[in-house]
C-alpha cells in the first residue's frame, strides 16, 4: 500500500527560503528496494551546496539531503540484507533524505548496532565514513607523525581528531573563532590555530620546529590552499576534500618538485562502492563509536518543522559539531 511521506523539496535553487514542505506519495519498494520510515536525518554542509546550486540537482522538483536514520517498514522480494523492524542508516545517495519516509537501494542499508542510537547514527554516518577513509584508506600515516587539519571544530573535524588521536597521530588543528578553539582542543588537538588572527602557516612551522607535516587534510579550499601546500614536509601529502571558500587556484605540478609533494582529492563514494567496503566500513566506525573511541552525540538538533532555521545556521557557520534533523510525532500528520 502506498505511504504518504511529508517531504521538504527545492523548485529552485536559492535561499533556504526555497526549500518547500510538501506531501507526496511514496510507492511500495521495488524488488530491491527497502521503505525507511526516517527518525533522525543528518545536516550536510553539502547539502547547502545543492540548495544553493553549487553542486547540480538532477531535476526539479528535487528532495535533497543523503543522509538518515530510521526503521525498516517494508522490503521488496529480492531484499535480504535487511528485514521490516530493522533499525538502518545510510548516506551515499545525495537526493531523497529529506523526507518523512522513502524508498532506497537495500543493499546500500546498514543495520544500526545496539549500543549506537539514531541520533549518533544519523549525525556520524556520512562524517564518520569520511574521516576513516581519510585517516586510514587515502595514504599511509604511522604513529607520531603531525597532520594538519582545517575546520577542526566542524563535524567531520571533531570524529577526525578524535580518531586521530586514538592511532597515535599528533594533530594540528586550525579553525575560524576562539569558541570552535575551544571545542578543537576538546576534541583532542596538540595545537589549536584561530586562522582569522594567526598565521597558519608560520604557526606550524614552529610547532613542527620548521619540518613540516605528514600531511593536510583540507576541505576549505581557496582560502587555505597555497597556505596547505606551504606547510607540509618533504614528500607530505595534501588531501583536498571540499571547497567551502570557493576551487583553490590551478596549480602547476612542477611546482610540487623541490620538495617531492603530493596532491589528491578523494571523494567517499570510491571508499564504499561496494556492499562488502561499505559494510566493513560501517562497522568500523560503529565500533569505534560503542567502545568509545568516538562521542558523536549531535550538538545541535532541529525538529524537521525547523529546516530553513536549520539550513540558516548550517549556512552562516554557527553550528558546531554535528546537526540533525529529528522526526517528530507532529511531522508525520
Amino acid at each position: 500500500m502506498p505511504t504518504t511521506a511529508r517531504v521538504a523539496r527545492i523548485h529552485e535553487y536559492g535561499p533556504p527560503e526555497v526549500l518547500r514542505f510538501e506531501d507526496i506519495v511514496v510507492d511500495e519498494p521495488g524488488d530491491d528496494e527497502a521503505l525507511i520510515r526516517n527518525t533522525v536525518i543528518g545536516l550536510n554542509f553539502v547539502d547547502v551546496y545543492y540548495r544553493r546550486g553549487t553542486l547540480p540537482v538532477p531535476a526539479f522538483p528535487a528532495i535533497i539531503g543523503d543522509e538518515a536514520a530510521g526503521v525498516v517498514e517494508a522490503v521488496g522480494k529480492n531484499v535480504e540484507n535487511v528485514s521490516v523492524g530493522d533499525r538502518v542508516v545510510y548516506g551515499d545517495i545525495a537526493f531523497g533524505a529529506y523526507a518523512t519516509a522513502r524508498l532506497h537501494p537495500a543493499d546500500r542499508l546498514v543495520r544500526i548496532p545496539a549500543g549506537v542510537s539514531d541520533d549518533q547514527a544519523a549525525s556520524a554516518f556520512l562524517k564518520g565514513l569520511t574521516a576513516r577513509y581519510l585517516l586510514k584508506e587515502v595514504i599511509e600515516l604511522r604513529p607520531g607523525d603531525t597532520v594538519l587539519y582545517h575546520a577542526a571544530a566542524g563535524g567531520v573535524g571533531q570524529i577526525f581528531v578524535q580518531w586521530a588521536k586514538a592511532l597515535g597521530l599528533k594533530v594540528i588543528g586550525t579553525v575560524s573563532s576562539d569558541a570552535k578553539a575551544k571545542l578543537a582542543r576538546h576534541a583532542g588537538c596538540d595545537h589549536v590555530i584561530n586562522y582569522s588572527s594567526e598565521d597558519f602557516v608560520a604557526e606550524a612551522l614552529a610547532f613542527t620546529a620548521g619540518k613540516g607535516v605528514a600531511a593536510v587534510f583540507d576541505s576549505v579550499g581557496a582560502d587555505t590552499f597555497r597556505g596547505s601546500l606551504a606547510v607540509l614536509r618533504p614528500r607530505g601529502t595534501l588531501v583536498q576534500f571540499g571547497n567551502a571558500s570557493g576551487f583553490p587556484e590551478p596549480v602547476d605540478p612542477f611546482e610540487l618538485a623541490p620538495r617531492a609533494l603530493y596532491l589528491t582529492w578523494p571523494i567517499l563514494p570510491h571508499y564504499t562502492s561496494t556492499a562488502e567496503d561499505l559494510a566493513i566500513a560501517a562497522a568500523d566506525l560503529f565500533d569505534a563509536i560503542a567502545t568509545g573511541i568516538l562521542k558523536v552525540d549531535p550538538s545541535n538538533l532541529y525538529p524537521f518543522s525547523q529546516l530553513i532555521e536549520a539550513h540558516h545556521d548550517l549556512e552562516e557557520r554557527r553550528t558546531t559539531g554535528a546537526a540533525v534533523l529529528r522526526v517528530t510525532a507532529a511531522d508525520l500528520t
